[in-house]
């Protein structure tokens, strides 16, 4: 397997990203996948790791940092924007249509974690995805609404739309706008604020377990009020007979979100449950993530196995 780094536009910014190729000869172009990472990610950590495997297994696979983030463009540093990062995704798209390598006729998406949701949202209006799988997936406008498993006290929310119209009163003024921190200082806060998730999105992106210098460690917090009236399930439906995939760990307590996704599709659909696995095993540990690339890469070839 090799990797290249590329450089697409998205919406006018240009996005970073690494483009994994097989070794093994092609007679032409092969089947390709884009592959979104999580929410505050960047392309070196899980998608990196999927798209190395599934390039491993015969596919070209695409993994970019989000406008704003990692190594892409944008100003502010640490923008979430939900309209963007599913343009992003059908700008990967276009990327991988423009390689001579790739059939334009066999690209799926994958989305992992928050791209899970973001995916969703692009399959659902970008008609040249021919198959959709995600992992761990989230639709972080409900998470942030709702909290992770779902639970959350409303006023939580109301609370951070109030930081946001303060933040950006802030900036109009002419003042640098507080931002949103991500991580307490220790995994016992992160158990405190989160309970067993956060702590171990605390060891995934504050420890060596997945550290990588430019995964973000705080968001604008203008990126809440953009998530406010953001739906990444609303248009599942328009997805139609294009087959979906969700993968989800069994002691996830997101999977709830992947639960509801999967209740809305309407065409050709699957649950793959990772028994024993968590939320964020999904991102690297080799027992789960075995597993889940094993499911991915099938679906992948039964469903990209022809040229639209």
């Amino acid at each position: 397997m090799s990797k290249i780094d590329v450089t697409f536009p998205s919406a006018g910014l240009p996005l970073a990203a690494h483009l994994h190729l097989p070794d093994a000869p092609a007679e032409g172009p092969r089947p390709a996948i884009v592959v979104g990472h999580p929410g505050t990610g960047v392309k070196e950590q899980a998608a990196g790791l999927y798209a190395r495997l599934l390039a491993e297994r015969g596919f070209v696979a695409l993994a970019y940092d989000a406008a704003y983030q990692g190594e892409s463009g944008g100003e502010p540093r640490g923008l979430e924007d939900p309209a963007q990062r599913v343009e992003d995704l059908k700008a990967a798209v276009s990327c991988l249509t423009a390689r001579g390598e790739v059939d334009p006729g066999r690209i799926g998406v994958l989305g992992i974690c928050a791209s899970g949701g973001y995916a969703l949202a692009a399959t659902a209006g970008d008609r040249r995805v021919r198959a959709l799988a995600t992992v761990s997936a989230v639709d972080v406008a409900r998470q942030f609404r709702l909290g992770a498993d779902g639970t959350q006290d409303p006023a939580v929310f109301l609370g951070m739309l109030d930081a946001a119209a303060h933040a950006r009163t802030v900036a109009a003024r002419g003042e640098e706008p507080p931002v949103l921190a991500l991580f307490p200082d220790t995994v016992e806060q992160a158990y405190a604020l989160g309970g067993e998730h956060g702590a171990e999105g605390f060891e995934y992106y504050r420890t060596e377990r997945g550290l990588h210098p430019r995964s973000a460690g705080s968001l604008t917090w203008d990126s809440i009020d953009r998530m406010a009236a953001f739906d990444a399930f609303a248009p599942i439906p328009l997805i139609g007979e294009r087959p979906l995939l969700m993968v989800a760990g069994s002691r996830a307590v997101t999977s709830w979100m992947s639960v509801e996704a999967f209740q809305r599709a309407t065409g050709p659909k699957e649950l793959c449950w990772i028994d024993g696995a968590s939320h964020v095993d999904l991102y690297d540990r080799k027992q789960y993530v075995d597993l889940a690339v094993e499911r991915i890469a099938g679906f992948f070839g039964e469903n990209l196995s022809r040229t639209a």
